[in-house]
């Protein structure tokens, strides 16, 4: 829901620059760096995260809470599944690029995926 407290009316410089509201940039945790993502029909500014792998984030945290994770277990169970994030997109990507140059034979869906539990 959009109120008074989370809205504001902002100016665009000539050099297509914008200024973050103190009290948004400090509520959200703003450091040195922005990330603008296009969703749907808005521009969506939020603080850059450092780490990569966010974007899975909420799949991850949605998948734990049904399996039953919470308070300090969840954390863990949470961090330990992220860092396998990005080795799995690494492994993906290099197997895509030996797939597209002959060097292994094409895998299926489920030889990418596996199949459904």
């Amino acid at each position: 829901m959009i109120t008074e407290m989370n809205r504001k009316i902002i100016s665009i410089s000539s050099k297509r620059q914008l200024t973050i509201p103190g009290a948004f940039f400090a509520k959200l945790g703003f450091g040195d760096k922005a990330e603008c993502i296009i969703r749907d029909n808005e521009l969506v500014i939020r603080p850059a995260r450092l780490e990569s792998n966010g974007e899975f984030a909420e799949e991850i945290l949605s998948d734990l809470i049904r399996e039953g994770y919470s308070g300090q277990e969840l954390l863990e169970e949470f961090k330990a599944r992220q860092s396998k994030v990005r080795p799995a997109v690494k492994k993906m990507i290099d197997d895509a690029h030996r797939m597209a140059t002959g060097e292994i034979e094409s895998m299926s869906y489920d030889d990418v995926f596996g199949g459904e539990e």
